[in-house]
């Protein structure tokens, strides 16, 4: 065994709840969905659960999913045996389902799928043209009246999309917005970051290793890196991209695939670790936003 990792907590948004600044996600593959959904079978799920449980262990309590994925249950299955106050469960409706009645069915598939009482953060996958977005506020507003769901998000909203959205929402705010985002795809930078800013809109990264691109030193200047890896004592490359976002701002938190256990194990180093703003300056002249 290892050491244990002393790992951050900031809160989340505006929900008063405090989360580990590095998140798991349980996106696995389009191929492992077709399975999951279509054929009943779970490729690798052992190996999977392990992925979960090892982030738990070393104090990762926010979890994200989707009702896509085909991994909601895999989830239920990890967290079964940890207090349920002390997680924060995020999960995912999809774009087909946001009409209201549809979307309140999707929320009660999920829970039963995540076997709790409450999900801490329902996002909305996709935008969906044919629905009106005050309808889908609508329903995710009544969740909240319910008990169903604590907070509610958005994913892959560009910022008038993401306006339209907050300007929907008559009770309640929306907390938090999921995106592609990495220290190699800088393009939310120009608007959407300055904007969840300035509101406390939480921003919950998904790809943060650019498809694996950022997991080996090929993608990233040598002098910079190995500065970097030097001065903080770290391991690996993926520590520094985590890094790199949990560091450009208190309100983002990474969600990298939890789907090897030793890659978790790598993923947690970045929960301890603060880079400064000459750290930041030379990853930023290095990778600079496009």
């Amino acid at each position: 065994m290892g050491e244990k990792i002393c790992m951050e907590y900031r809160e989340f948004g505006k929900t008063g709840f405090k989360t580990s600044v590095i998140g798991m996600g349980t996106y696995y593959d389009p191929g492992w969905i077709v399975s999951a959904k279509l054929f009943r079978t779970r490729p690798n799920l052992d190996r999977h659960l392990e992925a979960i449980r090892v982030g738990l262990d070393n104090g990762i309590n926010l979890i994200d999913t989707a009702e896509l994925y085909g991994s909601e249950s895999i989830v239920a299955k990890a967290v079964k045996g940890t207090k349920r106050d002390d997680l924060f469960i995020a999960t995912k409706v999809w774009r087909s389902h946001l009409k209201y009645d549809s979307l309140i069915k999707a929320c009660r598939r999920s829970l039963k799928n995540l076997d709790t009482s409450y999900i801490d953060l329902y996002q909305v996958h996709f935008p969906n043209g044919r629905v009106p977005i005050a309808e889908t506020m609508r329903a995710m507003e009544y969740l909240v009246d319910q008990g169903l769901i604590r907070h509610f998000g958005i994913s892959n909203f560009n910022l008038p999309q993401m306006i339209a959205a907050e300007n929907a929402v008559r009770k309640y705010e929306i907390t938090s917005t999921q995106m592609n985002y990495s220290i190699a795809n800088r393009k939310l930078e120009a608007d959407i970051l300055p904007h969840c800013m300035e509101k406390n809109i939480a921003i919950l990264p998904y790809y943060p290793l650019a498809h694996g691109k950022l997991s080996g030193d090929g993608s990233w200047p040598k002098d910079v890196l190995s500065a970097i890896m030097q001065k903080h004592g770290i391991k690996k490359p993926t520590t520094v991209a985590l890094a790199w976002l949990a560091s450009r701002w208190n309100g983002i938190f990474p969600i990298p695939r939890a789907s090897n256990p030793d890659h978790v194990r790598d993923n947690l180093e970045a929960g301890s670790i603060k880079l400064d703003d000459a750290d930041m300056k030379m990853l930023d002249s290095a990778f600079p936003p496009r």
